[in-house]
């Protein structure tokens, strides 16, 4: 039977799921929250402050396609946040898809970005509906401040960083280990895919505000050289991210070694069976909740041509809840208007930059960014 709510949270028991969810409450936007275990799902839903004042529904389903187009069935939008996606993605878009709902996740995985797009861009497009993989603050926060960047005119070369204070969730440790063990990562070199150097190891970059550098990683390549790619005013965009506690950072390197040393020779199978464990003796509970005194998160980007440079940063705390409210926004516009561009695109280009700061701002997730230009 259809759903009568417009928006499906799929994986609602999941840290961000429960975000989305809070933020949902609080847009009084009705929603279906999704996953695999009901009981689990409703304990998390449940405990949402104030979750009496928004009406919902709760819903189990088999991951699978014809499972989750029933269960998608009546939605408009669906806000996915079950990684990794490269391994469960495509069922969810496909169902969205056959429902004719919007998608967006929150993906951290270049992989599946570029595979979403190739795969399914274009029937999106033709049925008039946004496909926006990587609404999350570690893509679409960087993509705000390039994009200010990018109002002066002339500027073709984006040099991105992202960090924040904080720990990765079980989902996010497990999309760590799968971006190494499956997955090449690319940055954006006159238009073209680049690969990083496989055994590039850590970057030591000057972070804006601290006098103490930080060190950073590929982390999979990023979002922002697919999202670029067809920008006419971009050429080459290099993207890097890591977190401010630098022996947290000193260990990543090792315990991808070590993963990928017992991959080495194992059947896709195994090697996901590996990446579960391992991700698991790394963070096998969820992490507390966000502290906006702890959790902070910064984004820098310079962008540069041939006679101009322009630096723009943004401060902002609570990275896990900006990519909830950002999903939220979504969700909200497209439930009361059409997006700037249908089929493939960024948070950024559906609905504009400017319109996603201002969200983020008004309920007090990031500071106003600090811009400076030299022509």
């Amino acid at each position: 039977m259809p759903t009568d709510k417009p928006v499906v949270v799929y994986g609602a028991s999941g840290y961000t799921g429960r975000l989305i969810c809070e933020y949902l409450r609080e847009y009084g936007l009705p929603f279906l929250a999704v996953g695999r275990d009901h009981k689990r799902v409703k304990e998390v839903v449940d405990a949402v402050p104030g979750i009496e004042t928004v009406d919902y529904d709760i819903v189990e389903v088999e991951h699978t396609e014809d499972a989750l187009t029933e269960a998608f069935g009546g939605a408009k939008v669906v806000l996915n946040t079950v990684g990794p996606f490269s391994r469960y993605g495509h069922e969810a878009v496909r169902a969205s898809l056959n429902v004719g709902a919007h998608y967006t996740d929150t993906n951290g995985e270049q992989d599946w970005m570029i595979d979403a797009e190739e795969q399914y861009g274009t029937q999106f497009a033709e049925q008039g509906l946004l496909l926006s993989p990587g609404l999350a603050q570690m893509y679409t926060v960087g993509e705000i401040a390039a994009q200010i960047t990018l109002e002066t005119p002339g500027l073709d070369t984006l040099d991105i960083q992202v960090f924040w204070k904080g720990y990765p969730t079980v989902a996010s440790t497990n999309t760590i280990l799968a971006n190494a063990a499956f997955a090449k990562a690319y940055y954006l070199e006159q238009n073209e895919y680049v690969e990083w150097p496989p055994d590039a190891g850590l970057y030591e970059l000057v972070v804006p505000g601290q006098h103490e550098l930080g060190l950073a990683l590929p982390w999979g390549g990023t979002a922002h050289p697919v999202w670029f790619r067809k920008d006419p005013r971009v050429a080459s965009v290099r993207a890097l991210g890591g977190v401010f506690n630098r022996p947290l950072m000193q260990g990543v390197p090792q315990i991808v070694a070590a993963a990928l040393q017992m991959m080495e020779g194992k059947s896709d199978e195994e090697k996901w069976r590996i990446v579960d464990e391992q991700s698991s003796a790394v963070r096998s509970e969820m992490p507390p909740r966000e502290n906006p005194r702890l959790n902070i998160s910064l984004d820098s980007v310079y962008a540069s041509g041939p006679l101009g440079r322009s630096h723009c940063v943004i401060h902002g705390n609570c990275n896990y809840k900006q990519t909830a409210l950002l999903n939220v926004h979504a969700a909200a516009h497209l439930l009361q208007d059409v997006p700037r561009r249908v089929g493939f695109a960024s948070g950024c280009q559906a609905f504009g930059h400017r319109e996603l700061l201002g969200t983020l701002r008004s309920f007090g997730l990031v500071l106003d960014p600090i811009l400076e230009v030299h022509r």
